[in-house]
């Protein structure tokens, strides 16, 4: 969805490198303790050099929690992100995007009034009361609330399977948005096939279903994706084992299925980063997510090889709005007293959002 980010001034847009490294340095120093710079592992080098943690979206928002002496947190990601910290972190902390117009194309492909109309049409064929929404975590801190509120959870890439498994508990049938991949890669996972599932596409009556359908499907998949994950096919599987025999296939489970039943592991980014690591010298391997990523695995784990499937992928085009020249304007403000590009969630949003939350960390 559009969001208005102010321009800079030449000041920052035209400024050397160099420049903009003292004026981040200079600032840094100044606000001290108060500040904490979270970083996702899909910023530019230029950012996470700067980051005092790196993560996934869910362990920052944690970290900030966790640090509540930083009472003013630059989140270097994307606009659900820096809610999820908003709503974690407490009254005396205050959350800043360096780029407002750092959305997420998944996150936007589902938002709260289309899942609530959703909810009144699948309540007019199906017993709703039976259905367990879940959302996965790069969504609205709106979508969050709106599984807290009606019976759900949140979910990440790293607990998606044992948060259904808690879901089907309690109910015959999940909603699960905004990314379909992980929730069917997920299912077939626990056992279920294409059969058991159904895409629900929000721009069509009734998701382009037949009332049939929606009652005898288990999982009702929100027709969303990534739009960087989606791009991996399996000829670049192929392509990678015939230039790497001895090489091992990682990729993150927003891939399409075909993908993910090529692949030799599946995980999250945090699983993957674990994975590269913990590998002996000498190990090949081909993965699947976020190019920035996949360049620092290579640079930091110069042991084994590290490459992406796709040699033309293209970085997250909303992630890559975070740059050194919107970092130093956000810290240059801080230490003139005034604080820009603030996220908030309202207090009952960020109530039912913390429901979610805690539900999936109980389960978890």
């Amino acid at each position: 969805m559009p969001r208005l980010q102010v321009p800079l001034p030449d000041r920052y847009t035209l400024a050397s490198p160099e420049a903009l490294e003292a004026s981040i340095r200079a600032s840094r120093a100044e606000l001290g303790e108060r500040l904490l710079i979270l970083g996702h592992h899909y910023q530019r080098d230029e950012v996470i050099r700067w980051a005092d943690q790196r993560g996934d979206s869910f362990k920052l928002a944690q970290y900030a929690q966790d640090n509540d002496q930083a009472t003013d947190i630059i989140f270097c990601g994307v606009h659900f992100m820096a809610e999820s910290a908003d709503v974690l972190t407490g009254d005396h902390q205050r959350v800043m995007l360096p780029d407002l117009n750092a959305g997420c194309s998944m996150a936007d492909m589902a938002d709260i009034d289309q899942v609530e109309t959703v909810w009144e049409e699948v309540a007019a064929v199906t017993a709703v009361d039976r259905i367990v929404p879940i959302t996965y975590m790069n969504s609205s801190a709106a979508l969050k609330a709106f599984v807290g509120e009606h019976g759900g959870a949140v979910c990440t890439s790293s607990n998606a399977r044992a948060v259904l498994e808690w879901a089907f508990t309690r109910g015959d049938k999940v909603l699960f948005f905004p990314d379909q991949h992980l929730g069917r890669n997920t299912g077939y996972s626990m056992g279920y096939t294409e059969a058991d599932m159904r895409v629900w596409n929000p721009r069509l009556d009734l998701g382009g279903l037949e009332e049939r359908d929606v009652k005898e499907s288990t999982f009702l998949l929100w027709k969303g994706h990534c739009t960087v994950h989606q791009r991996f096919r399996p000829e670049h599987v192929a392509a990678f084992r015939a230039a790497h025999p001895r090489g091992e296939v990682i990729v993150h489970p927003e891939c399409a299925h075909d993908v993910c039943e090529l692949a030799d592991r599946v995980g999250s980014t945090e699983r993957i980063l674990e994975w590269v690591a913990d590998a002996p010298a000498g190990s090949e391997f081909g993965v699947g997510t976020e190019i920035h990523m996949v360049q620092r695995l290579a640079h930091e784990h110069p042991e084994v090889s590290v490459e992406s499937l796709d040699p033309l992928v293209c970085p997250c085009s909303t992630m890559f709005r975070i740059d050194e020249p919107h970092l130093a304007w956000v810290l240059d403000a801080l230490v003139r007293g005034e604080v820009v590009n603030q996220i908030t969630v309202d207090p009952d949003t960020a109530q039912w959002a913390r429901v979610a939350l805690q539900r999936m960390l109980d389960i978890t």
